[in-house]
């Protein structure tokens, strides 16, 4: 590679990246590479049996870009040795994104690498005054839920604030731990990481967790390609013990290392969810080294009766909103309304209440439906 080679990288999301290239003309590493290998493949007849590569025309490249999914689909070969790679290429810049450590340490090595690092959403003042002002829109009851939840966000609003603020929502399933979570995300924009490790049961987690073959997706790579300010691990309690070593730098001190990535988080919120009954049962499932790098630990209660049923009526309302007018004179409303919440007290979830408003609500319009003299039959298009 020529001395004069610029090199940058990138660490954030891709959309962010892109917004950073612009209208700039570039070249992609992967296809450059794929273009090159198909090059090296051709040859000439040089007398006597033997062969040599055909002189290539190519001018040196201007700018030479990779995303972060690209180095996937190097070889282990190429990665490891990236450096002597690109300089066969010798672009006159080098931009990457998100690269593996081992790519981001050899070109630190042998040029002054320029860094830029995409700021990621962050908690302020304002998003505070947000979340107190639109939490009881958002989510029936849990107001303990909003006390704590602002303590345990305002040190985010420190200037000098450099780790993140880390938070174990636990609790019954379908009580509103996620929705908080997303809650807090729209305040803040982009797109809500979230990982549920009740999926994470194979071999695989181990590898996703601590870095397996660099075209294998991870954990960490998943941290650099993000773009929201919240990081959401819901399930937590699910996952085995074994993978708790995982998280100890990340919940201490922002930092994630993998096998082939490094990843920095800065002051935002990372937020995991459980449905473990108690505080002491989270230490006694966690164990003191990981329990105490938690920063809160906010209760969701399960919901009462009286919250059952305005959650049970906001529902309704909403589901009422989307029928027609010949719909709409088919229901008995007050009849159906009547009827969910005498059975209010069965359903506690609200995930399960959704689906159950909806199965009453359809099962009393077919059976409305069927009930009706053939000659006023609602079709469909009506």
């Amino acid at each position: 590679m020529s001395a004069d080679t610029t090199v940058s990288i990138f660490y954030g999301p891709l959309s962010w990246f892109k917004q950073e290239l612009g209208d700039l003309e570039h070249e992609s590493l992967l296809e450059l590479v794929h273009e090159l290998d198909e090059e090296r493949r051709q040859f000439r007849l040089v007398g006597h049996g033997q062969q040599e590569p055909l002189e290539s025309s190519r001018q040196r490249p201007a700018l030479v870009v990779a995303e972060s999914n690209d180095y996937a689909s190097f070889n282990e070969h190429f990665i490891t040795n990236f450096a002597g790679q690109i300089r066969s290429i010798d672009p006159e810049e080098l931009w990457l994104h998100n690269p593996p450590a081992i790519v981001q340490a050899q070109v630190q090595r042998l040029f002054g690498v320029n860094v830029e690092r995409y700021d990621y959403p962050a908690v302020t003042v304002e998003t505070l005054v947000k979340i107190n002002e639109g939490f009881a829109a958002h989510l029936v009851g849990q107001n303990a839920v909003k006390e704590s939840l602002l303590a345990a966000l305002y040190p985010l609003t420190a200037s000098g604030r450099t780790r993140p603020v880390v938070l174990m929502f636990f609790g019954p399933s379908g009580v509103g731990k996620t929705e908080t979570a997303q809650f807090v995300n729209s305040l803040l924009g982009g797109e809500l990481m979230r990982k549920q490790f009740s999926m994470f049961h194979s071999d695989k987690f181990a590898s996703y967790l601590f870095g397996g073959h660099h075209s294998e997706g991870s954990f960490a790579r998943d941290l650099l390609d993000r773009d929201s300010g919240v990081i959401l691990i819901d399930e937590f309690d699910k996952a085995n013990p074994i993978f708790h070593s995982a998280f100890y730098q990340l919940f201490d001190g922002g930092l994630f290392e993998d096998k082939n990535y490094h990843v920095e988080v800065g002051p935002e919120v990372i937020i995991c969810t459980s449905n473990y009954e108690s505080e002491d049962q989270i230490r006694e499932a966690l164990g003191d080294a990981l329990f105490s790098r938690f920063d809160a630990l906010i209760r969701f209660r399960q919901l009462s009766r009286p919250e059952t049923v305005r959650i049970i009526d906001i529902i309704l309302d909403r589901r009422l909103n989307d029928l027609t007018e010949k719909e709409l004179e088919l229901l008995d409303q007050d009849g159906l309304r009547e009827k969910l919440h005498g059975m209010a007290s069965n359903v506690k979830n609200v995930r399960k209440l959704a689906k159950f408003v909806d199965e009453v609500l359809s099962l009393q319009l077919v059976r409305a439906l069927i009930t009706r003299p053939s000659n006023t039959e609602l079709s469909a298009s009506e």
